[in-house]
């Protein structure tokens, strides 16, 4: 039977975001915002393993107390210059445990609001998947294409797509061939894209939002809290 992994790359900086420290570390309901990430895929039954792709400078980390999230969670210090180096670097270091079968669950840093159920329907509908796949949902609002002076361009037909997510759900050995061959990619399905493959979409909510700015951590903050009540 093949087994379930996670890699969260988070060596990044989050310089969009604006911060004086990386994004992934701001407070979020008392925690650190990838407390919430990491939270979610440590409570997942089916995965046994979470590895965390730290810099190797990182400095915010061991200001934490990360114990509460038990024993599947490690670190590793070789996080890259771009998130495929991180995620390659990650899936070198999980050699030992993952075998070329066994299923990888690469998820951002900075989406904290993942849930049960969404993981649950991840696992449930590529577990048999030749390929496997993403979380993603529909694309819903009207696509404007700007020009250099950031007047419209065009109106984009928004009929069949669709906007990605994470976790993004693949076979080590194929991920790892994927990462190999195509570095200058934003997520990997897009590696896999590059070997002529098509990753299943698998429908997801709304709610799992990436905190990229300011605005988006307090979206994040009103839906974990509503979650609580």
């Amino acid at each position: 039977m093949a087994r379930y992994f996670a890699i969260v790359p988070a060596a990044g900086s989050g310089s969009r975001f604006g911060a004086e420290r990386p994004k992934q570390y701001l407070t979020l309901l008392g925690r650190p915002l990838i407390f919430h990430t990491l939270a979610a895929l440590c409570a997942c039954p089916d995965i046994e393993r979470v590895w965390v792709v730290l810099s190797p400078d990182d400095e915010y980390w061991r200001r934490y107390d990360w114990t509460e999230l038990g024993p599947k969670l490690e670190t590793v210090l070789c996080g890259g210059a771009t998130r495929a180096e991180s995620v390659a670097n990650g899936l070198a270091a999980a050699a030992l445990a993952a075998a070329d079968d066994d299923w990888i669950l690469v998820h951002d840093a900075a989406r904290p609001c993942l849930t049960g159920g969404m993981l649950a329907a991840l696992v449930e509908e590529l577990s048999e998947d030749p390929v496997g796949g993403i979380l993603a949902v529909p694309v819903a609002d009207t696509l404007k294409r700007a020009d250099g002076e950031q007047r419209v361009a065009a109106t984009e037909p928004r009929d069949g797509l669709w906007q990605a997510q994470t976790p993004q759900m693949f076979r080590y050995g194929l991920l790892q061939d994927a990462l190999a061959r195509c570095r200058e990619v934003t997520d990997e399905a897009g590696a896999v894209e590059a070997l002529g493959l098509k990753p299943k979409l698998v429908r997801s909510e709304t709610t799992n939002l990436k905190v990229t700015y300011p605005a988006d951590l307090a979206m994040a903050e009103w839906i974990l809290r509503g979650r609580k009540k």
